[in-house]
C-alpha cells in the first residue's frame, strides 16, 4: 500500500488536490470489487415504475429476485411474533451496550430539540412559531455485506424523541430474512412496522404506497448507490434526509499530533471500502511518520487488502504550508468528518465552517461518533456538509408560523396590505382586508 502525500514542492501540487477534490465530490467511489458501469439512474426509473404500476407485486418480485428471497404480500411485514423472538433471543451483553448508546443519543436529541419560541408581541400583534412531528417516518437499515445497528439508533431515536406518531423500519432480507438484530432493536425501541425490502425497491414503496405498505412522510438512513438515487428521484414525493454517498474523514493536525492516532483513524475510514481518508497538515515530519504508521499498523487488519485498496484509490496526505492553509483547504472539502488534532483546537475551530460532524482532540475519534457519543453518524458527504447538517429530531420536525392580528392591529398594518395589493394587481387581496375594516 502506498498512500499518495501531497507536497507543496511538486510541480502538479494543486491539480493533484483540485482532482481529489473532484473525485470525492462525484459520488462515484466504490469499491474495488464493485462493477461500475451500470446505468444506475434508468433501473432505479425502471423500478419505481414497476412499483408504482404493480405495487405489493412489484415490490415482491424485485425483492424475491435481488434478495434470494421468498417473499409474499403476506409475509412481507414482520409479525409482532418475530419482533418479540428476536428481541427475547438477543445476546444480553450487547443489548446492554446498545441500550447505553441509545441513552446517550437519547439525552443528546432531547438536549439539542427545537422548542416553540416566545411569541413577538407588538402591539395587537402576536407572531410566533410552532414545531410540530411528522406522523410517519421511515428509517432505512442496510444489509447486504454487513448489518449496522448502530444504524437503527441513530435514526430511530431522533425520530421518537421528536415525537414521531408512526415509525416504519425497512430493510433487505438476505437471503430471506432480515438480520435477526435488527428485529431485536426495533423491538426494544417500539417500533412494530418492520417490512422486508430494501433497496430502491423500499424507496418507492414509500414514497408511493402500496396496498400494505402505507405511504411515509420522511425515509432517513444511508443506503448503496440504488437507494441514494431512489431517493434522489422520489423528492418532492417524500422528504429525505439527503443523497448519502460512501463515507469519509478529513483530519487537520500539526507537528505536536501524535501519528500512532492519526494513522488508526485514517485506517477507519477507509475500512468501509469505500471510504476516504485525508490527512492535512503543515508538518512533512508528520507526514512521514503516519504515512509510515499507516503501512505498519495495517498488516495486522482484518480487512487489511480492502483498506489497502481504499486508501490507494481514495487517500491522501497533503501537505500545506501553515495550519491556516490547512484549515482553509479542510473547509473547501466540507467533509462529513473532520478531526482536528492541533495545539490549538478551539482556535481551528472558528475557521471551519463546512464539516458534518467534527471531534476535538486527540481522544474523541469518529468512532465515538459512529455507536456511542450521541449525535446522529448520518451525516452530509461528498461535500454536502455546506447545505446540509447532521441527521437529529429536528429533522422530523415541521414548523408552522402563527399570525394573530386584533381589530386595532389591523386597521394600521391593513393600509399597507392593500397598497402591495393593488401593486401587485391582486385587488381580492385588498378587499379581504377592506372587509373587515372598510374605507370611509
Amino acid at each position: 500500500m502506498a498512500i499518495a502525500i501531497i507536497s507543496p514542492q511538486d510541480a502538479d501540487y494543486h491539480g493533484r488536490i483540485e482532482s481529489l477534490l473532484g473525485l470525492l465530490r462525484s459520488g462515484t467511489l466504490t469499491a474495488a470489487d464493485t462493477a461500475t458501469d451500470l446505468d444506475v439512474p434508468a433501473i432505479v426509473a425502471d423500478i419505481i415504475a414497476q412499483v408504482r404500476d404493480q405495487g405489493d407485486a412489484a415490490v415482491c418480485a424485485l425483492t424475491n429476485r435481488l434478495d434470494r428471497a421468498a417473499i409474499t404480500p403476506q409475509t412481507l411485514r414482520v409479525s409482532a411474533a418475530d419482533l418479540a423472538s428476536a428481541h427475547a433471543s438477543a445476546d444480553p451483553a450487547l443489548m446492554t451496550v446498545l441500550r447505553a448508546a441509545r441513552d446517550n443519543i437519547q439525552a443528546y436529541q432531547e438536549h439539542i430539540r427545537h422548542r416553540d419560541p416566545e411569541p413577538l408581541r407588538r402591539g395587537g400583534r402576536t407572531l410566533g412559531l410552532r414545531y410540530t412531528p411528522m406522523q410517519r417516518a421511515a428509517i432505512y437499515v442496510p444489509g447486504g455485506r454487513a448489518l449496522y445497528p448502530s444504524t437503527v439508533l441513530m435514526t430511530a431515536v431522533p425520530a421518537l424523541v421528536a415525537g414521531v406518531e408512526e415509525i416504519v423500519m425497512v430493510s433487505p432480507p438476505s437471503g430471506g430474512e432480515i438480520a435477526p438484530l435488527a428485529l431485536a432493536l426495533a423491538h426494544e425501541l417500539g417500533i412494530r412496522e418492520v417490512y422486508r425490502c430494501g433497496g430502491a425497491v423500499a424507496i418507492a414503496a414509500l414514497a408511493l404506497g402500496t396496498a400494505t405498505i402505507p405511504v411515509v412522510d420522511k425515509i432517513v438512513g444511508p443506503g448503496n448507490a440504488f437507494v441514494a438515487e431512489a431517493k434522489r428521484q422520489l423528492f418532492g414525493r417524500v422528504g429525505i434526509d439527503a443523497i448519502a454517498g460512501p463515507s469519509e474523514v478529513v483530519i487537520v493536525a500539526d507537528a505536536e499530533a501524535d501519528p500512532a492516532c492519526i494513522a488508526a483513524d485514517l485506517l477507519a475510514q477507509a475500512e468501509h471500502d469505500p471510504g476516504s481518508a485525508v490527512l492535512i497538515t503543515p508538518a512533512p515530519a508528520l507526514a512521514t511518520a503516519v504515512a509510515d504508521e499507516l503501512a505498519r499498523r495495517l498488516a495486522g487488519l482484518e480487512r487489511a487488502a480492502a483498506i489497502a485498496a481504499a486508501l490507494e484509490r481514495y487517500g491522501a496526505i497533503i501537505v500545506t504550508p501553515d495550519l491556516t492553509s490547512a484549515c482553509a483547504l479542510a473547509d473547501r472539502f466540507a467533509t462529513e468528518h473532520l478531526e482536528l488534532h492541533t495545539a490549538d483546537d478551539a482556535a481551528c475551530l472558528t475557521r471551519i465552517r463546512h464539516a458534518g460532524a467534527i471531534f476535538l482532540g486527540r481522544y474523541s475519534p469518529v468512532s465515538l461518533g459512529d455507536y456511542y457519543a450521541g449525535p446522529s453518524h448520518v451525516l452530509p458527504t461528498g461535500g454536502t456538509a455546506r447545505f446540509f447538517g447532521p441527521l437529529s429530531a429536528n429533522d422530523f420536525l415541521k414548523a408552522s408560523s402563527t399570525i394573530h392580528y386584533d381589530a386595532a392591529a389591523l386597521a394600521e398594518d391593513g393600509p399597507g396590505v392593500q397598497a402591495f395589493a393593488a401593486y401587485e394587481g391582486l385587488t381580492a387581496h385588498g378587499a379581504a382586508v377592506a372587509a373587515r375594516h372598510p374605507s370611509p
